[in-house]
């Protein structure tokens, strides 16, 4: 599992309004588009630079897939990075605070220590 891959993904992808649009509405081609064309791209340098053994594991995928937050929670993957791309995707589908309170309730299950969001 990659928590650096997970956090590259919603890092990425939150900060591209496009791109947040996109994973919105179509989540599978999304994450498999990103995992081809940007999952290997090293951040921060030019387009040409690449590594070549970077890909999702299905348990991650699915995640991505189905926008199952708890779970990427669960494997590592930054909670405010979850929070802030989960916000821009879904805070116009709620009232007021409404998403924050179904994100919050979604993860009340979790005790501390929370798991470990180190890359």
């Amino acid at each position: 599992m990659s928590k650096y891959l997970l956090d590259k993904f919603l890092y990425t992808v939150d900060r591209d309004q496009d791109l947040v649009e996109r994973y919105r509405e179509d989540p599978v081609g999304t994450v498999e588009w990103w995992e081809a064309e940007y999952a290997n791209r090293i951040l921060n340098c030019v387009d040409d630079e690449r590594s070549t053994w970077l890909a999702f594991e299905e348990a991650e995928r699915e995640a991505l897939r189905t926008h199952d937050y708890p779970a990427l929670f669960a494997m590592g993957a930054h909670p405010f990075l979850t929070l802030t791309l989960f916000i821009a995707m879904f805070e116009r589908d709620h009232e007021g605070l409404g998403f924050q309170l179904e994100y919050a309730r979604r993860l009340a299950h979790v005790e501390m220590p929370y798991p470990d969001i180190s890359t």
